[in-house]
């Protein structure tokens, strides 16, 4: 790889790392230069919830090359993390086993969100316009539950658009997955935090983010998909202990 840089840094990187980047950036561009685009992006490419009007089944895929206009530091975040681990990995495993593991990481970070997001859709709403009216959780859930059970059109209204609004977008998921294949090839290859300059294992730092992350899922309310950037690293090692069992985790041959 540093032989290459040579010819240019572009250059140097492996082909569908590269496009990768590229695809991410495009659609940042024309949501950040476009903003009348923005809303219509997210709402058609980002993963909704299943059973949601705005839901799609294309957006399990669709969501991992959507960032926020107004978050130029998600973007970058994940192209430089994309270009840091993806490019070694792609030039160990080869470009279609590469894609094959980016895009399972981020599928299977979808799927793991889409089941939070059934699990915890209703205690999210009748939490959120509990406090709206001063009520209690039961009191408020005993009111729901009889508006919906009525038929009561406004609830069924209200709850429609609250789970439109319920929308994940970025590459995280398949990122997350990604740093976690970089530790199964280099478990003992030292890595540095921002600000840190104390040298880390890989193996340490993926435990630690692994943990730090279930914990913001389960206590954080960040609007940050935590579970999601779990699920791509859960797809992640299901693959990479496939691929350990075959014998074929730094490389050989794959089809």
């Amino acid at each position: 790889m540093f032989g290459n840089y040579r010819n240019g840094f572009w250059a140097s990187i492996p082909p569908v790392t590269k496009n990768l980047i590229i695809i991410n950036v495009l659609i940042w561009l024309v949501e950040a230069l476009f903003s009348g685009f923005a809303d219509t992006i997210v709402r058609v490419l980002g993963l909704h919830l299943v059973g949601a009007s705005n839901f799609n089944p294309v957006q399990v895929v669709t969501y991992m090359f959507v960032h926020s206009p107004s978050s130029p530091f998600h973007v970058l975040f994940n192209m430089f993390t994309l270009w840091m681990f993806g490019s070694t990995l792609e030039q160990i495993w080869g470009s279609k086993r590469f894609l094959v593991f980016y895009l399972v990481c981020g599928i299977g970070a979808a799927i793991v969100q889409e089941i939070v997001w059934v699990l915890s859709w209703n205690h999210e709403y009748v939490s959120g316009i509990a406090r709206l009216n001063g009520l209690t959780y039961d009191h408020m859930k005993a009111v729901v539950d009889s508006a919906i059970a009525k038929g009561d059109s406004n609830f069924l209204s209200a709850i429609a658009q609250f789970k439109n609004q319920m929308v994940t977008i970025g590459a995280s998921g398949a990122v997350f997955g990604l740093l976690l294949g970089f530790a199964f090839v280099f478990p003992n290859r030292p890595l540095y935090l921002f600000f840190i300059p104390v040298p880390i294992k890989a193996k340490y730092m993926m435990i630690g983010y692994g943990v730090i992350e279930f914990f913001l899922g389960v206590g954080a309310n960040d609007m940050i998909a935590h579970f999601a950037h779990l699920g791509g690293m859960i797809f992640g090692l299901i693959i990479l202990l496939y691929w350990k069992k075959k014998g074929i985790l730094r490389g050989d041959n794959f089809y």
